[in-house]
């Protein structure tokens, strides 16, 4: 899938990559800018106390 890709984009290897990176920068905007908060505001509901945080396990001794 990943060599799909790859061989999709135009040009030599180094403007390959620049695309890429473009990309990939372009789909982490959009998950930070829309999806994850999109995601949040169903996540109280999904959960039953909404407590997210994380404890200390106890000592084995």
């Amino acid at each position: 899938m990943y060599g799909a890709i790859w061989r999709g984009l135009p040009g030599p290897w180094p403007v390959k990559l620049l695309i890429l990176l473009a990309i990939l920068a372009v789909l982490v905007w959009v998950l930070i800018q829309w999806v994850y908060p999109w995601v949040d505001t169903f996540l109280p509901d999904l959960l039953e106390d909404g407590d997210l945080g994380v404890s200390a396990a106890p000592p084995l001794s």
